[in-house]
């Protein structure tokens, strides 16, 4: 399947309506945010996603205010454990990003993504720069390899979003990133025994910069004190990767964190603030 030009979205396909603008989020002119607008839209169904449980209530009133127009209004997203298999480019994920597979071999406590997709499956590839698989490695070896024919063919640099899971991580996926014009190479470190295992990652993926190694890294999970999240970051960056903060949030609730943590997450999450205040 070709890639859809940006901004376009063929007849037969549907309205969306998203029940929060993120940076993931698609922009074309059939994507929308908020109650329907004043003037006529084309004759589509209208489907209403909803991605956080916190805003579950919103895309309740959301299907409400939209179930006026007449139209027929179809209700779900993760935050309600509706998944397919399928995968179209461009209509619930902005243009550019690519998913070749579903769900996750391994049962993190704090990843939804096992209850919710199940076990990984591999679905078919559609062109993209930005690879959002949950577990991409965790794939066989004839699908990973087929997704880097297609990544040679994008005339972006590559951005591995969805994380390159350190566990799975092989001489031959080095080799292949190697073939490609890589952008962005994400992988996480959520605990403090997950540092070992970043020890792996920062002696197979030594030859690329440190400006194109990124890494997610849980914070307050199962009450975490801060200064033990603040010292893995730390580590995280004297291993050679840029630390990304991202504070964890349960699925039955928003936890409204501290001001320390809320500052600590800004620091981690800017490489250009602790750059300048690490080491001094």
């Amino acid at each position: 399947m070709s890639e859809t030009t940006p901004n376009t979205i063929t007849q037969g396909d549907c309205i969306r309506v998203f029940a929060r603008r993120t940076k993931w989020t698609p922009t074309d002119d059939l994507a929308f945010y908020d109650e329907p607008p004043l003037y006529d839209l084309p004759d589509l169904p209208v489907h209403i996603s909803v991605t956080f449980t916190w805003d579950v209530e919103r895309g309740a009133l959301l299907m409400a205010s939209w179930a006026m127009t007449g139209k027929e209004i179809l209700l779900g997203g993760p935050a309600l454990s509706c998944y397919v298999d399928d995968f179209v480019p461009g209509r619930y994920i902005k243009q550019g990003v690519s998913f070749t597979s579903r769900g996750c071999p391994k049962h993190c406590p704090w990843c939804l993504v096992p209850s919710r997709e199940g076990p990984i499956r591999e679905i078919p590839i559609h062109p993209g720069h930005i690879v959002q698989d949950n577990n991409l490695l965790a794939c066989s070896r004839e699908h990973i390899e087929a997704v880097f024919d297609m990544l040679r063919k994008q005339k972006q640099a590559i951005k591995f979003s969805g994380g390159l899971d350190c566990d799975y991580l092989s001489a031959w996926n080095v080799d292949l990133l190697k073939t490609i014009k890589v952008g962005e190479l994400w992988v996480s470190c959520d605990t403090e025994s997950a540092l070992r295992k970043l020890d792996k990652a920062r002696d197979m993926l030594w030859d690329f910069p440190t400006e194109k190694k990124r890494c997610y890294v849980l914070g307050g999970f199962e009450q975490e004190h801060p200064d033990n999240f603040e010292a893995r970051c730390e580590a995280v960056y004297e291993k050679g990767f840029l630390p990304f903060a991202q504070l964890y949030q349960p699925p039955d609730c928003w936890v409204n964190y501290t001001p320390q943590w809320k500052a600590l997450a800004r620091k981690w999450s800017r490489p250009a603030i602790y750059r300048s205040t690490v080491g001094t």
